[in-house]
C-alpha cells in the first residue's frame, strides 16, 4: 500500500510537472518575444533621437544663417541711416550759414 501511495504521488508530481513544462516554455517564448519587441522599440527610439538631433542641428544652423543675414542687413541699414543723417546735418549747416 505504501508503495502504491509513493507511486501515485510520483505520478501526480510528474503529471503536474509535465503540465507546467509547456506553460513554462510558453512563458519563455512570450518573454523572448517581448524582449525582441522591446529591443526593436529601443533601436527605433535611438534612431529617432539621432534623426531628431541632426534635424535640430540643421534647423539651428539655418536659424543662425538667417540671423547672420538679418544682422548684415541691419548693419547696412544703419550705415545708410548714418549717411543720410550726415548729409542732412551738412544741408542744415549750409542752410544756417547763408
Amino acid at each position: 500500500m505504501g508503495r502504491k501511495l509513493q507511486l501515485g504521488a510520483l505520478l501526480a508530481v510528474l503529471t503536474l510537472a509535465g503540465g507546467c513544462a509547456p506553460a513554462y516554455y510558453a512563458l519563455e517564448e512570450q518573454l523572448a518575444e517581448i524582449r525582441s519587441i522591446a529591443e526593436a522599440a529601443q533601436s527605433a527610439a535611438e534612431q529617432a533621437a539621432s534623426q531628431t538631433a541632426s534635424g535640430a542641428e540643421q534647423a539651428a544652423e539655418q536659424a543662425q544663417a538667417a540671423a547672420n543675414e538679418a544682422l548684415a542687413a541691419a548693419n547696412a541699414a544703419q550705415a545708410a541711416v548714418d549717411a543720410t543723417n550726415e548729409r542732412m546735418d551738412r544741408m542744415f549747416e549750409e542752410a544756417q550759414a547763408k
